[in-house]
């Protein structure tokens, strides 16, 4: 970077994880795959930021299944020096009384119209450390709580001191994606102290912190906002401020990461609007804004699809709302380019899980995270009824995917149980559940398959963005209303319901039957006996949602209401 860009860029994005490429496993899902398509339309739109994150050398996991569906953890071990280039640039952390070198590696986004967003790579992995310290930035959300937390003290306090180290000196806001790095708070609000004050509160500037600071909030699951001993914060810190100033950073004994962003951020917001309610439930007392996830399209379009973007809607890579001319795309194109996708999918499908799927059966495709919350097996909860729907409407056949927690035993049971329902079902239905879910399978599947399910139980699903790159590719979404899908649902136009909003179900078998009742009825007849009904649908799914529910407009939302 010469001396005028480093000077012009503004804001700095914190992210402990990062999807920017297929062949660099430094995400582990969704938190990441959207901050790397954040990224990039940052870089489309000539957003003046810069990116931080950690090395993650051996990404999050390789996942291997047995014929159990038994999900093992294999590191992996991508070649870094084939994608960044290191800086010769260090900085150092203070971990447990010890000094932690960081090296930084840099990586150039580069943008539709040239401009960049450079990503910058934390590691720790440095002869002159610790042994342990030198795993530090090897496993994502690896280990236990104190690799955690010292993980946490690289990505938010070293991460502040990397970019200075670089040259940037202009930082007017630092935006935490998720409060993995919201000790980076803590460290701006050390170098505001005033040694002459005695009254702890004005010895430090909290507003002028504030102001600078910016917290994204991602789930409403409790597991995802990370809480620590104060033994070990005690241990692993050498400031003291998180305990003279408990309002600020302890709730419950334990210093919560979640509690430091809300507090040291003037804007705060949820990721869709219905998730914006429920954190000001979860969090009374707080402002807290929302503005809905979206996808980088130019990233998760298929090759079919983007040839047909391309003749109709030119310039659309540049202006993602123009997708709303799709409905002038002839629906027969439409239908040839989701054949082309459905084709790779398939054979791809054929070739990984050794199964015969066909080309012109009705697909449903489940790919996710797999954790208890996410139901993955909600379809498969009454094999009976499956079956009798499927030798009454039309043959169906479903492609699952999705990597558990290694520590999450409810997500790897729920693998395990629909590997044995498709032992159960292997004479009528074919069902595939493919292995080490990642960025390229996650294109295929969603551009690939007729219908994309998603069942989550309300209101724990904060977005979902995996729907978003469906309607991209033409294909209609399957619902429960929560997420970015209550704003995105319109019945029976951009796809279908599980209940509806006034009667949300937390019963898993009312909303199976909800769930049989509109593949029976409704879809699984539309598909194979009115086409012309379904892809108006299809049509209707990218013009309605795909332009709206991306990351383009989404970036600007926070360039307007958080950057500004």
């Amino acid at each position: 970077m010469n001396k005028q860009d480093l000077e012009k860029r503004r804001i700095a994005y914190f992210t402990m994880e990062i999807g920017l490429d297929p062949k660099m496993p430094t995400y582990s899902g969704g938190l990441g795959v959207l901050a790397g398509d954040t990224i990039k339309s940052c870089a489309d739109l000539g957003v003046p930021l810069i990116t931080v994150t950690l090395l993650n050398e051996n990404g999050y996991f390789a996942q291997k299944l047995d014929g159990e569906g038994t999900q093992t953890e294999i590191p992996v071990d991508w070649p870094k020096e084939e994608f960044l280039t290191p800086l010769p640039v260090k900085v150092s952390v203070d971990i447990e009384g010890r000094e932690v070198k960081i090296r930084i590696w840099e990586y150039i986004v580069k943008g539709v119209t040239g401009a960049t967003v450079p990503v910058y790579f934390l590691d720790a992995n440095l002869q002159e450390n610790a042994e342990y310290d030198r795993s530090l930035t090897s496993f994502l959300y690896g280990g236990d709580q104190w690799y955690r937390l010292c993980q946490e003290i690289i990505l938010g306090i070293g991460g502040v001191r990397a970019i200075e180290a670089i040259g940037y000196k202009n930082i007017a806001k630092y935006h935490m994606n998720e409060g993995h790095a919201s000790l980076l708070a803590l460290e701006l609000l050390e170098r505001t102290k005033k040694d002459e004050e005695k009254d702890i509160y004005k010895k430090y500037d909290l507003e002028l912190v504030r102001n600078k600071c910016i917290f994204t909030t991602h789930t409403p699951v409790a597991a995802g906002h990370d809480r620590f001993p104060l033994d070990l914060v005690k241990k692993a810190l050498p400031s003291d401020l998180p305990f003279k100033m408990p309002d600020i950073f302890i709730r419950n004994n334990e210093m919560n990461m979640t509690l430091i962003a809300l507090n040291l951020s003037k804007y705060v917001n949820g990721v869709a609007k219905k998730h914006g309610e429920v954190t000001r439930e979860m969090f009374p007392g707080y402002s807290i804004d929302s503005i809905t996830n979206g996808i980088h399209l130019l990233s998760w379009a298929s090759s079919a699809f983007k040839k047909l973007y391309d003749k109709y809607i030119p310039g659309w890579q540049s202006d993602y709302f123009s997708l709303r001319y799709a409905l002038s795309i002839p629906k027969e194109e439409i239908f040839q380019a989701h054949r082309e996708a459905k084709k790779e999918l398939i054979d791809y499908v054929n070739k990984r899980a050794g199964i015969d799927m066909v080309y012109d059966a009705f697909t449903i495709g489940f790919a996710r995270r797999a954790t208890s919350y996410k139901r993955a097996d909600l379809l498969l909860s009454d094999i009976n009824r499956l079956v009798e729907i499927n030798d009454k409407t039309g043959r169906m056949q479903i492609v699952y995917a999705g990597k558990a927690h290694p520590k999450d035993g409810g997500g790897k049971e729920q693998i395990k149980k629909i590997f044995s329902k498709i032992k159960e079902l292997r004479l009528q239905i074919k069902i595939a559940y493919l292995e080490n879910y990642d960025m390229t399978q996650g294109k295929l599947i969603t551009s690939g398959v007729d219908l994309w399910l998603n069942n989550p139980l309300p209101p724990q699903e904060a977005s979902g963005t995996s729907g978003m790159k469906a309607c991209l590719n033409g294909v209609p979404n399957l619902s429960v209303l929560d997420g970015w899908w209550i704003e995105g649902c319109i019945e029976n136009v951009t796809g279908w319901a599980i209940g509806s909003i006034q009667k949300q179900n937390t019963d898993s078998a009312q909303d199976a039957q909800d769930l049989y009742q509109k593949l029976e009825n409704v879809i699984i007849p539309m598909f194979y006996k009115e086409k012309d009904k379904w892809l108006e649908v299809m049509r209707h799914a990218i013009a309605l949602n795909a332009s709206f529910f991306n990351t383009q407009r989404m970036v600007q939302e926070y360039v307007l209401n958080a950057y500004l």
